[in-house]
This record gives C-alpha cells, structure tokens and sequence, in this order.
C-alpha cells in the first residue's frame, strides 16, 4: 500500500484529493492548520483505517515516523480574499513550507508534488498561457503575496530535481471549482452563486469582459494522478480551455438558480488578470489528459452543495 501525505488536506482541492487516493487503495496523512482549510471536509474520511489527519503548519519543521511514496504540498492559501488578509503566512507557505516538504520527501525518498497555480502568469500578456511564458507579475502589488510565493516554489522544487535528483512534479492549477469551496471564499463561483441563491445583486468587477475558465474539481484530481503516475518533471497547466467572460459566466448562475438577482458592476482590484486560460496541449500530449465535465454540468453540482449549505 502506497502512502500520499498531502499538506493542505482539509482544504478543497486537498479534501478531493485525499478522497480520490483512498479510492485508489492509498494510505493518506492529510496536514492541515485550517487557516482555510476546514474538518468537515475530511470528516467522512476520518473513519477510515488509511486516513489520518495531522494538525501541523508546514513553515515548521514536519516530522513524519512512517515511509512516504508521495509528498504533494497544496498548502496554502489560494484565494485573494484569503492572502490578502495574511499574506507573511502565504508566503511562508509558499517558502518555508516547500522547503519542509521537499526536506521531507527527500529524506523518505518519496516524489513530490508541487500545487503551482496559473498565477505564476500574473497579469498575461499570452493568451492562453503556456507552460513556456514567464509571465507578467507585479512582485510587490497586493496579489505578490501569493504570485511569488508559488514562483520561488517553482524554483526551489526544480533546484531539488537538479541538484538531489528528486523526483518532482509541478501542477499549474488553472480556475478550478466544485462543492466543498467556502461560501466566504470571495471567488468568482460561491460569490455569485451564494448571491443568486439569496436573489442579492451579482457583484461584477470591471466591464465584466474579462476571461476565465473554470475546471470541475473531478477532472483536476484526475489530471493531479495522472501527472503523479508520469515521468514529468516540468510544469504542466491543468484546466479548462474553454474561456468564458465574467459577466457570460454570472448570466450562466442566474439562469441555472433561476435567480432574480441583478448584475452591479464594481471597481477592478488592483493587479486582476484581464485574460486567463491555459493551453492545456502539453498536459493532452503527455498525459493524454483533457477535462471532461461541461461547466453547466459541473455548475449544476455546484450549486446543489451550495443549495444545502445555505439550507
């Protein structure tokens, strides 16, 4: 039985992840501070006899008795509601934290996992967004908190793979949603599908007219094992190609809540991305990986979860 300790396992991504690899006959260690994480997440894994859950925050030194074969360090804030509020912790996740966790895989002789994010790519200039571009980020502004903390993780997994061998691998996570996200999250989905639910004005920031695309949560795990069973230690971007504007996106929620809400338009925060979308070719080419769940299917789910936490 192979062992996964994933850091960051209370948290949503983490939480799906620590599901999935049970399923797949895994013994999972979740850690976790719940800065932005949260137990209910776990809660019906916690009964089993191959979880386990550690309360620990990764920017200490993490010490861990039993054989590892896969360390994948997701911890971290990633919401900008979220980092903006503490953003020394979020770097020092984003440092320390993968400093400790490639530390530890490297003693246990374990891989690695590295959750990046497609904000390594700030503000694009490239769209969509490569692997291969470098991207265009403002290092001191609000969002560096998170944008560099996760490009120096980039660097130092790399400088482990180049100079201890260690096998590592890096996920650039594109927009990705599903249930088990925080009402509060302060994203784009619980934002405007908590508002719709409750018939509250739908908060646009900007014209509205500028890009994401959105990942169902099943596909992203999907594609998290497939780079985890790979040979890859390279960047690969994870996500749905399919880029829609924001305001086709809250138009989308009212008419799947069958809300009364109005659209109001506020102010852009400072440093927002005008377009994001990931040329998901390397990821389609190598792990022969695509995302599969329509964004009305996937909303559809989504908002059912919501619909019972609001119940």
């Amino acid at each position: 039985m192979k062992t996964a300790l994933i850091t960051g396992g209370a948290g949503f991504i983490g939480s799906h992840l620590s599901e999935f690899l049970l399923g797949k006959g895994f013994k999972v260690i979740a850690m976790d501070n719940l800065a932005t994480g949260d137990l209910k997440n776990i809660e019906h894994l916690r009964s089993s006899p191959n979880f386990r859950y550690i309360h620990h925050d990764v920017s200490r030194h993490i010490a861990v008795n039993e054989e590892l074969d896969f360390v994948l360090h997701f911890a971290s804030p990633a919401s900008p509601v979220d980092y903006q509020k503490i953003p020394i912790q979020t770097l020092k996740a984003g440092s320390l934290g993968t400093h400790n966790t490639l530390g530890l895989a490297l003693t246990k002789n374990a891989k690695y996992l590295l959750a990046s994010t497609s904000e390594v790519y700030g503000d694009p200039l490239v769209n969509p967004q490569p692997e291969t571009y470098w991207g265009n980020v403002n290092p001191i502004g609000v969002r560096g908190c998170y944008d560099e903390s996760k490009r120096f993780a980039e660097a130092l997994a790399m400088a482990y793979h180049r100079i201890h061998n260690l096998d590592t691998k890096i996920v650039r996570i594109f927009n990705t949603y599903g249930p088990r996200m925080r009402k509060d999250d302060g994203r784009v989905v619980p934002n405007f599908i908590m508002q719709a639910l409750k018939n509250e004005p739908i908060t646009v920031y900007g014209s509205g007219k500028q890009t994401r695309s959105f990942c169902y949560v099943s596909d992203l795990i999907d594609g998290i094992f497939s780079l985890m069973s790979s040979d890859i230690n390279e960047p690969v971007n994870l996500g749905n190609p399919e880029e829609h504007t924001i305001l086709e996106f809250a138009e989308m929620i009212k008419q799947l809540t069958k809300s009364r809400s109005k659209i109001e338009f506020r102010q852009l925060p400072v440093d927002d991305p005008h377009v994001r979308c990931p040329d998901i070719s390397k990821a389609v080419k190598e792990l022969g990986w695509k995302s599969k769940v329509s964004l009305k299917d996937g909303l559809a789910e989504t908002i059912n979860f919501f619909e019972k936490k609001a119940e």
